[in-house]
């Protein structure tokens, strides 16, 4: 005879088997959900705040920009 675990199989009762998973693994059960919010926040977060006004800010520049022209001769100060 073969000897069954007292835990629920997940396909035979998925909520029941969430039930007793957030019970007995907690920290499993609860790793699941939050990395399962990731690629549903990816999803709907960003049209989410399109549709809330919210517009990214422009990149900041990674150069100097130079100024085009002569350069004006400083006076003062001179070593």
């Amino acid at each position: 005879m073969v000897a069954f675990s007292k835990s629920p199989q997940f396909w035979a009762g998925p909520l029941r088997y969430w039930r007793w998973a957030a019970r007995e693994k907690p920290a499993y059960f609860y790793s699941v959900i939050i990395g399962g919010a990731g690629p549903v926040a990816l999803l709907t977060v960003p049209p989410a705040l399109k549709a809330l006004g919210y517009e990214r800010a422009p990149p900041i520049p990674m150069t100097y920009p130079i100024p085009t022209g002569p350069r004006k001769q400083l006076s003062g100060y001179d070593d």
